[in-house]
């Protein structure tokens, strides 16, 4: 006679009875107090799970196959450096900085410089932590093209950022002439003291 434990002939004993909903509990699965009920996943859960992996399936297919330009990272990025390199003007082309008095270049210059520049100028150009804008004295020259190296190198040692990344040249060549144009001899709230020579 052997030991070994024959298989029940009623299903029903392999389970146990939840006294309240009378559910089927199997045996064996309980963990911190809860027992798992034989519940079978619903048909949605079992269509959707095999719907995802017939995508998959053929997804895969298109991706290795086909090879398409939209799915296929480095056709993407070899796209997208070609659109960003046709838009920008060539390094070795020469800009003509010039000083611009049409409405529209300043109007655009304005708002350069209430959302860049205002932070540190004032926006009626007075002066906070950079100089004043509106005196005749200035540090570091003038010009047009003194401004717009300032404003596209930028002058690290006393805190301003260059923006050569942040604007365009037209948009660095708009902000320079509103401030020559229109901040330049206005008299602000709270000037700061001058700073640098007199021009």
């Amino acid at each position: 006679m052997t030991d070994e434990k024959k298989p029940s002939e009623n299903p029903n004993e392999d389970y146990e009875i939840d006294t309240l909903t009378n559910e089927r509990l199997l045996k064996d699965h309980e963990y911190d107090g809860i027992r798992e009920l034989d519940n079978a996943p619903p048909a949605w859960f079992n269509l959707l799970f095999i719907v995802t992996i017939a995508f998959s399936i053929l997804y895969l297919y298109i991706l290795f196959v086909f090879k398409p330009a939209g799915l296929v990272q480095e056709k993407e990025f070899a796209r997208e450096i070609a659109r960003a390199s046709a838009g920008m003007p060539d390094p070795a082309e020469s800009l003509d900085i010039i000083l611009l008095t049409d409405s529209r270049s300043i109007e655009s210059g304005r708002q350069i410089y209430n959302n860049v520049c205002a932070v540190c100028h004032l926006v009626d150009g007075g002066g906070l932590v950079g100089p004043n804008l509106t005196d005749r004295y200035w540090v570091h020259g003038n010009t047009i093209e003194d401004l717009y190296r300032v404003v596209t190198e930028g002058i690290i040692e006393k805190g301003m950022i260059p923006y050569r990344d942040q604007l365009s040249p037209r948009q660095r060549m708009e902000v320079s002439s509103f401030i020559l144009e229109w901040l330049v001899g206005t008299s602000p709230a709270n000037p700061k003291e001058p700073e640098g020579e007199l021009y």
